[in-house]
């Protein structure tokens, strides 16, 4: 397919740079520490893993003196995906044993610092799992969506003396160097780098990743292409390529066929009922979690939905809902419901059933170690139904319910920014919820990273399309003024104060950046 290339270039070319090595001993200590009074915590395993969550330079500087990895987990308790690393892979034995051969190292996202050293080593989203040379060098990011054997054969290879994906990826791109210089393990490390090969046929994964990249690019207008057809048929009618790729063939199914393939064309009719025979295989697949199961079945409702109006036949109807009560019924483990229930309630919501969907999640609400998400998924289905009034009550218990200060300013940006769509003309209650959000901010140069520096951009993006209405202009110029006061308790050189300064005024945001 000619978008690998592009993919493997779009890898490289990334904004941000490469994590950089950890600072010596000596240097001074940006501290991870996750046992923080009033931050909720969760272990990131069932197992007897010794995570390190005190200090992530000092795990680096006892890996340099032990020659041995570092394993560096960057999560949040309530992700789903997080939550589904912890039942499928943190939780098996021989992960439990591999990990007393590198230093483990958890950092929740609420944690002192986190993301501040989320920004020093290049991560975003959550979950993040990032494997490292004793000497600090990444040698590979583990895809948290692939299943946990898979998961496992990259992990050894990564421990096993694999070169740094960085360095393979150079020799990859090399005109000079050919595939040739590639091994099995190269194209393996390459293909399962959490960018998102197969040995029979080298770059599947990496030319699915690719089409599933351009199909979702920005402004994209379909492209039939025969040739890519051909290919996905062939890759989804192999159950072997199926399995291996269940991730991409499970989440991308329209977008992939809706790009590749004309509306109504005999092209798309043969793409769509050779990849539902694929999905409708994985969902019956046991050797797949059940979350994965799912997915595969939310796939096939998206597939199901490309070209038709109106309600679905009846049959995937009944599949969708016995699916989801199988998943509900033989799901206990705590973990593995964070993400079960929030893919049933997604396949459920995506067939149109949601008052079903509803049931289900505030079922949950009682069951569930951090029911603030479910309230997010609540909130968007009575935004589908058109019902504001609910929908901003459910985003506002779900803020108000919120625990830990990165996830509750997620959560409370999420808040403000529904309170501008669906009550813009509330202007009371608009300047309310973003005062709380920024009166909760702590006054410290960590604060302003990464994912929560974002989210305070997000919030000033809306909130400052909003205070162009006259009405709402001297609330807006309070909130500004509100913030103003806490980036002022910043040190005056530091950059994190020109940041917080700008998060409210997304043009002096830009500049910053």
């Amino acid at each position: 397919m000619p978008f690998v290339a592009a993919a493997l270039l779009g890898a490289c070319s990334r904004p941000a740079e490469p994590p950089k090595p950890p600072p010596s001993p000596e240097r001074a200590v940006d501290s991870a520490a996750s046992a923080a009074t009033g931050v909720p915590q969760a272990e990131p395993s069932h197992g007897s893993i010794a995570w390190r969550k005190d200090d992530v330079d000092a795990a680096f500087a006892d890996a340099r003196v032990q020659r041995v990895p570092v394993f560096l987990y960057w999560g949040a308790v309530w992700c789903p995906p997080c939550n589904q690393v912890k039942a499928t892979i943190f939780n098996r034995q021989d992960f439990v044993e591999r990990a007393r051969f590198f230093i483990p190292v958890y950092l929740d996202g609420d944690s002192p610092s986190a993301q501040k050293l989320g920004a020093r080593f290049n991560v975003s989203g959550y979950p993040t799992m990032i494997l490292f040379t004793p000497d600090g060098r990444e040698i590979t990011r583990l895809p948290g969506e692939v299943d946990a054997d898979q998961y496992m054969r990259v992990l050894a290879l990564g421990m096993s003396g694999a070169r740094p994906v960085k360095d393979t990826l150079a020799a990859a791109l090399s005109p000079s160097a050919g595939r040739g210089k590639l091994n099995a393990d190269d194209w393996r490390m390459l293909s399962y780098y959490s960018w998102e090969v197969d040995e029979q046929q080298r770059v599947t994964r990496l030319e699915l990743h690719a089409l599933s990249a351009a199909a979702r690019a920005k402004g994209v207008k379909p492209t039939p292409d025969t040739a890519a057809v051909s290919r996905m048929v062939t890759v989804v009618g192999d159950a072997r390529l199926a399995r291996e790729n269940f991730d991409t063939l499970a989440e991308f199914p329209a977008e992939i066929t809706g790009f590749i393939t004309a509306p109504g064309s005999p092209e798309r009719a043969k793409l769509v009922a050779a990849w539902t025979t694929a999905l409708d295989r994985l969902t019956n697949d046991e050797s797949l979690s059940t979350a994965d199961r799912l997915a595969a079945i939310v796939g096939e409702v998206q597939l199901a939905k490309l070209d038709t109006k109106g309600a679905l036949p009846a049959p995937l109807l009944d599949k969708v809902r016995a699916e989801v009560a199988r998943a509900d019924r033989v799901t206990n483990d705590p973990y593995a419901r964070q993400s079960v229930i929030s893919t049933a309630a997604d396949a459920l919501t995506e067939a149109g059933l949601l008052d079903e969907s509803d049931a289900l999640l505030k079922a949950e609400l009682k069951r569930s170690h951090s029911p603030y998400y479910f309230m997010v998924d609540l909130a968007e289905n009575a935004k589908k139904r058109g019902d504001k009034a609910v929908a901003l009550d459910w985003y506002a218990q779900s803020y108000a319910a919120a625990e830990g200060p990165a996830t509750r300013l997620q959560w409370g940006v999420r808040y403000v920014s529904a309170l501008t769509e669906l009550a813009p003309q509330d202007t009371a209650r608009v300047e309310q919820g973003a005062r709380s959000v920024i009166g909760e901010l702590e006054p410290t140069p960590d604060t302003f990273y990464e994912r929560n520096l974002r989210g305070l951009e997000r919030m000033g993006t809306k909130l400052s399309a909003w205070g162009k209405d006259p009405a709402h202009a001297a609330a807006l110029a309070r909130l500004r003024g509100q913030l103003s006061s806490v980036c002022a308790k910043l040190p005056p050189g530091d950059p994190a104060r020109a940041k917080c300064n700008g998060a409210l005024r997304p043009h002096v945001a830009a500049n910053v950046a």
